[in-house]
């Protein structure tokens, strides 16, 4: 049951690192990252050269954390699908239009656009600096402190502990059916993996069972155990913090300004 995890003890997206970034408890940079994007979020549209201000300060923490750029634009392939959307904004939105090349677009399309995928790729960067620097586990125990439903938070702790070895499953069965000449071509091999899936289901929902008489068997009574208490410093909070204020003050400085 414990299968082959190839991960490292941090994570799959983890880095391991010394900076200060990497040493503040989990949920300080939790609740940093949800005022942050908040601040982000309430930022009108027509504040263009405030997203440029939030870029600069994301930046700088990422220069702390020992982030590469590299790394930052090679993780925001998850942005893709929401690239697509504000791509298509302008050709299908209506009201006026402006003629770009051979493209008639419209105008409000065009600014709805800038909106999504400026505030969009701030708040997945913001969110690659905090996985970078945090472990799996100190990120369930961070969540933990901050009274997330104990549910959710088991939930999420066998997602991650489990996901490769879920993988690792469908790659062996992958490698029986090619062992056995098979070659997923059209509609008619659809069958054979509707089987697969189905078998990976029932085995998956198998090794759970498992799981759960391990765990009752060791005296599991529905709460899984705070392995680190770590409380948070003063300094470190107000350190953390930085950012969202500093945000904040810079959206306050451009609403200033174009009053």
């Amino acid at each position: 049951m414990g299968g082959g995890h190839r991960h490292g003890p941090g994570g799959a997206l983890y880095l391991h690192g010394h900076s200060w970034v990497h040493r503040v408890p989990a949920h300080v940079k939790v609740v940093t990252l949800l005022l942050f994007v908040l601040v982000v979020v309430a930022t009108p549209g027509t504040l263009r050269w405030t997203f440029l201000g939030y870029a600069f300060l994301l930046a700088i923490v990422a220069r702390i954390a020992e982030v590469s750029l590299a790394t930052i634009l090679r993780r925001m392939s998850v942005e893709i699908p929401f690239l697509l959307f504000a791509v298509l904004m302008p050709f299908i939105s209506t009201g006026p239009r402006v003629e770009v090349l051979w493209f008639s677009l419209s105008v409000r399309g065009l600014e709805a656009a800038f909106v999504i995928l400026v505030k969009a790729s701030l708040g997945v960067i913001a969110s690659i600096i905090l996985a970078a620097t945090t472990s799996s586990h100190d990120l369930l125990l961070g969540l933990q402190r901050l009274r997330m439903p104990e549910l959710i938070v088991q939930i999420a702790s066998f997602m991650i502990r489990y996901a490769e070895v879920i993988s690792g499953e469908m790659s062996r069965m992958s490698i029986a059916r090619q062992s056995r000449c098979f070659e997923a071509r059209g509609p008619r091999q659809w069958r054979v993996l509707g089987q697969s899936a189905g078998a990976l289901f029932i085995r998956s929902y198998e090794r759970g069972e498992r799981v759960h008489l391990a765990m009752l068997s060791r005296g599991f009574q529905g709460r899984m155990p705070l392995v680190s208490n770590t409380a948070a410093l003063p300094a470190q909070w107000w350190l953390a913090l930085t950012l969202p204020l500093a945000a904040a003050l810079v959206l306050l400085i451009s609403w200033r300004a174009a009053r």
